[in-house]
């Protein structure tokens, strides 16, 4: 079991090979899926991403089968099914690092800032508008999403009981054109 900083330094360095990949490099073989099958998962990291289509977690941090905990949601907001699958993989299955991982060039935030939708998407722009209040631009927006949801999951009781056993909470930024992901958001 990897504590929170271990699993940090496994995502920043898949992130730099994947930037310079062609081809995933995450373990997919048959063998990793029948160990997996045979004895569970044993992710290091839960990742709260965007369901974009061009943002694939386990490709930009080269990770294969098990590796990841991902969390996918328009927007990468937070409510309490995702709060739960959180607390699931924390607790049962001892993660110690969440990452929020917002992108630039968000269709979600997008909707947020220069429309009003209506359906059941005005659930999610709802939510990210009360992260970004008046912003306009899409970057800083982006920013402050991620900030948000990274506060609710802080904010979560029994997720805060969870940081006493070092649980971590950081936000990241993916970047669509370079593949790059800036921590510390």
């Amino acid at each position: 079991m990897l504590n929170a900083e271990q699993a940090l330094k496994i995502l920043k360095d898949g992130n730099e090979k994947y930037i310079v990949s062609k081809t995933s490099g995450g373990d997919i073989s048959s063998e990793k899926r029948i160990m997996t099958a045979e004895h569970g998962q044993n992710p290091y990291a839960i990742i709260i991403s965007c369901s974009d289509s061009r943002v694939i977690p386990e490709s930009i941090f080269n990770a294969g089968i098990g590796e990841l905990f991902v969390i996918r949601v328009a927007g990468n907001v937070m409510d309490d099914h995702q709060l739960g699958s959180v607390e699931y993989a924390a607790h049962h299955l001892g993660v110690k690092l969440i990452v929020v991982l917002g992108h630039d060039h968000c269709g979600a935030v997008d909707a947020a800032i220069n429309h009003d939708p209506e359906g059941y998407i005005k659930f999610i722009t709802d939510e990210i508008k009360s992260a970004i209040g008046e912003e306009k631009d899409e970057y800083k927006a982006c920013c402050l999403n991620v900030r948000h949801s990274m506060e609710i999951i802080e904010n979560s009781f029994e997720i805060h009981q969870e940081e006493e056993h070092g649980l971590r909470v950081i936000g990241a930024l993916y970047h669509i054109d370079s593949g790059r992901v800036d921590f510390g958001i």
